[in-house]
């Protein structure tokens, strides 16, 4: 589980989606999640060149998430579904990776 909290697009590009995309491209992991939570959320919701390297991440198979609360505040829920990110409630399911000991990175 990746979280991408950070409204810095340089932080985007040139960590989060390059990590995320050759995660997935060089199966580092059995499974690659990306969360965009908070301040992410109005960034990649605004951002085209930012949308084009999230399908790349889409179609390599990285698994797109998003808080449902932050998604809100910022109004942009329905514009990240139709971006084909699935938007939930993400306090319990990070709650559960931290408490199996899975991988948590967060930029």
């Amino acid at each position: 589980m990746i979280i991408w909290s950070s409204n810095d697009k340089e932080v985007a590009e040139k960590i989060v989606f390059m990590y995320t995309l050759n995660s997935m491209l060089n199966n580092l992991w059995e499974e690659v999640i990306l969360v965009i939570w908070g301040p992410s959320d109005r960034l990649i919701s605004e951002d085209v060149e930012l949308q084009n390297h999230l399908k790349k991440l889409k179609n390599a198979g990285v698994k797109l998430e998003a808080c449902i609360d932050c998604t809100e505040m910022y109004g942009v829920s329905k514009k990240l579904e139709d971006m084909g990110v699935e938007v939930k409630g993400m306090g319990a399911p990070l709650t559960e990776y931290l408490k199996n000991r899975k991988t948590v990175i967060t930029f």
